[in-house]
């Protein structure tokens, strides 16, 4: 464990709440909007903190504890990306697992928490939820997969560290497509334009919001927090693949990696600025797709 990896988790948990703020400032400025200011999410944190929590009576400590889960689970999973382009603070053979792994237990608490309130409409929320993450998962392992051929690496810290570069210059086109495939999954994964808008607040079309709607306060905080963790995570793996950064000394490496982060948040807020939320029956297709880019990434790299 290196202190610049610390220091590089430190900053990206402090940073991650401005990521959602950048998404909405671009997709304002591109539609002719003043849009709301980037650190929003920062003073509505704020805001739920001094607030108190309310539980209905049908709720027991699973509610409770869904965010609390969900949170540790994105914060351990944090640890096992090398963020600094060196190593993670956690590495071990096949921590991708435990990444993927701790990633799906977050959401698994989280749909719990909607279940345990007894609404038949966040059951619908988590039924949706679940449903379009059989389809992301399949896509994740194969774009690990495909990182795994292309470094013979079977550690995040050797995926994304001195053997991506060098795979760079046998395997570009593979890489291009993991790279491509990890985007529109982060889309799916943080709940985005086409796959969901965290904006809405129409009942038929309702997501990842409806499984949190009986939350408030604190608990509420953490999840939105949670939100901003996970969506500076995949913006974390795009970077590192597309720039891998193990040449680079620490602080150069972090500035990167903050700018990539950034420069997703912003190709987010164009996407949902040209695109419209797909049907509910597309969304399935869009993420088979991306499963699809990885798969040929594998096949390329197995010839």
């Amino acid at each position: 464990m290196t202190w610049t990896a610390l220091a590089a988790l430190g900053i990206l948990l402090a940073g991650a709440p401005a990521l959602p703020g950048i998404a909405i400032k671009t997709k304002a400025f591109l539609s002719g909007r003043r849009g709301a200011p980037v650190l929003q999410l920062y003073y509505d944190l704020v805001k739920l903190l001094r607030k108190g929590s309310i539980y209905s009576n049908t709720t027991t400590w699973v509610f409770r504890a869904g965010p609390v889960v969900a949170l540790a689970s994105l914060l351990a999973a944090a640890l096992l990306l090398p963020l600094d382009g060196q190593a993670a603070p956690v590495h071990f053979e096949g921590d991708l697992l435990a990444f993927a792994g701790l990633l799906a237990l977050g959401r698994f608490a989280l749909v719990l928490a909607g279940l345990d309130t007894g609404s038949s409409f966040e059951g619908m929320g988590a039924s949706r939820e679940v449903t379009f993450a059989s389809f992301a998962e399949p896509g994740l392992f194969l774009c690990l997969i495909a990182l795994v051929l292309a470094t013979s690496e079977v550690t995040l810290s050797g995926m994304l560290g001195g053997s991506l570069g060098a795979a760079w210059s046998r395997a570009a086109p593979a890489l291009v497509l993991v790279g491509i495939s990890l985007f529109v999954l982060l889309l799916a994964e943080n709940s985005r334009v086409p796959v969901d808008d965290p904006a809405t607040h129409l009942e038929l079309t309702m997501i990842h919001e409806v499984i949190v709607l009986d939350h408030s306060g604190p608990d509420l905080a953490l999840i939105l927090f949670g939100s901003a963790v996970k969506l500076a995570l995949f913006g974390a793996l795009v970077v590192g693949v597309f720039v891998p950064r193990a040449g680079l000394n620490g602080a150069l490496a972090i500035a990167v990696l903050l700018a990539g982060i950034a420069l997703v948040a912003v190709l987010v807020g164009v996407v949902e600025s040209v695109m419209a939320r797909l049907r509910l029956t597309r969304v399935p297709q869009l993420l088979a797709g991306a499963s699809a880019l990885a798969l040929l990434a594998v096949i390329l790299l197995l010839r």
